[in-house]
């Protein structure tokens, strides 16, 4: 991908809940900004070197694959010829019979004989560099913000943590399959929302490609995505 073409991952079916992110002044990203009343508040300006940056979706693909090897049980097993019950007597002796040699029942070539080369358990985990996740990190993030899918509000804070009350707050924002990442003062707010199928909570601490890219908007507060602009702000550096 050229330097200056855009990363998107966005499906081409997914709802747009916003006009598209645009890009302000040299070094910075515009993103649309509600007050903690749920209404429309003009724009937020954020880190382009976090919520702008454009690069190979092969980077995406990477992060998302290690991601998803990391999920695998890797408990297949099959047993081979010395853990099958039996098999420890010789069949029939060497020589003189007529048919081939045979050391024991429990053969590979025998029916109920072991597995020869068969899924043993195994850990399918790996790592890629810190640099390289935290940039897919960026590239995941800044393709939502680039394509009016991010979305700041002020405050997530409700009166009760009543799901009704939740599911209010995000239509209002124009939420219908959003990745919602909260902090430590969004307390009341998950107790609220987090049995919402439709939508995901996520921790800050928990941020990553796979969920970003599985959901069609992004939602978080101000004191979130500043957070998140002093995490990854040394990415590109």
């Amino acid at each position: 991908m050229d330097e200056g073409q855009q990363t998107s991952a966005t499906s081409p079916d997914a709802p747009a809940s916003a006009a598209s992110g645009s890009v302000g002044e040299a070094g910075s990203v515009k993103v649309p900004f509600f007050s903690a009343s749920r209404e429309r508040n003009g724009e937020l300006e954020l880190s382009a070197a976090v919520f702008g940056r454009t690069g190979h979706n092969s980077l995406l693909h990477e992060a998302v694959r290690m991601q998803l090897a990391k999920r695998r049980a890797g408990t297949a097993s099959t047993k081979t010829r010395g853990l099958i019950a039996g098999g420890g007597k010789k069949p029939w002796r060497q020589k003189g019979t007529g048919r081939a040699r045979a050391g024991s029942t429990r053969s590979p070539i025998w029916r109920h004989g072991g597995t020869i080369f068969g899924p043993q358990p195994r850990d399918y985990s790996y790592k890629m560099p810190k640099k390289a996740w935290r940039q897919a990190l960026s590239l995941a993030i800044s393709d939502r913000a680039l394509n009016g899918k991010l979305v700041v509000v002020e405050s997530l804070d409700l009166t009760g943590a009543k799901t009704k009350q939740a599911q209010a707050a995000l239509a209002a924002l124009g939420m219908k399959h959003a990745l919602i990442i909260f902090g430590d003062d969004d307390a009341n707010f998950f107790r609220a929302a987090r049995n919402l199928a439709s939508h995901k909570l996520l921790p800050l601490v928990g941020l990553n490609v796979y969920d970003v890219l599985n959901y069609d908007e992004l939602l978080m507060t101000t004191k979130t995505a500043k957070a998140i602009e002093a995490r990854l702000g040394s990415v590109g550096k």
